[in-house]
């Protein structure tokens, strides 16, 4: 009686179950190459000189001076000093800074999804792009000050009265030495 299903089976060639092995190696390391690619980058902060004390926290405004720089090195901005509250920034900037320590000098590298991502960031005044769309940004910041948004807000409005103070010396109505309204 013959089996209508039978299959012969042929001899393994010398060789090929090595050949076969190397396939299965090579489409694991494919696929595990697809899976490194697509894992999230995160901000990377490197500390060039150590700060002291605590961490701003995400209701602090901090006071930094800063360059930002796009990946081939152009500077598209930078600031002496500059007040920024935390709550406003860009999610990579942010990131970097609650890790920072007043007075210490640090590098940020914030991936293109935590910084603009697809959008273009253009000068108002030029109409030029000044970060292109899914750029990767590094900024340089040192970590001057930082303090609670109540405590900044009550410095600028103690800052503001003694402006117009100094400015009042010079005859505004009420200021002291200021000759009196009639």
């Amino acid at each position: 009686m013959a089996e209508i299903t039978r299959v012969p089976l042929q001899p393994i060639r010398k060789g090929s179950l090595t050949k076969l092995w190397l396939g299965v190696a090579v489409a694991v390391l494919l696929a595990a190459a697809f899976a490194w690619a697509a894992i999230p980058r995160g901000v990377t902060v490197t500390e060039h000189a150590a700060g002291a004390g605590g961490h701003p926290t995400l209701e602090d405004v901090v006071i930094v001076n800063y360059v930002g720089k796009l990946a081939d090195g152009k500077v598209f901005d930078q600031g002496q000093a500059v007040p920024l509250p935390l709550q406003g920034m860009i999610p990579g900037f942010t990131e970097g800074l609650l890790q920072m320590r007043k007075g210490g000098k640090y590098t940020l590298v914030i991936p293109a999804d935590k910084a603009y991502g697809a959008e273009e960031k253009v000068d108002q005044s030029t109409g030029q792009v000044v970060i292109p769309a899914n750029s990767d940004l590094t900024f340089d910041v040192e970590l001057l000050e930082f303090m609670s948004e109540a405590d900044f807000q009550h410095q600028m409005q103690m800052m503001q009265m003694m402006q117009q103070q100094m400015q009042g010396g010079q005859g505004a109505p009420g200021a002291p030495g200021a000759p009196a309204p009639q």
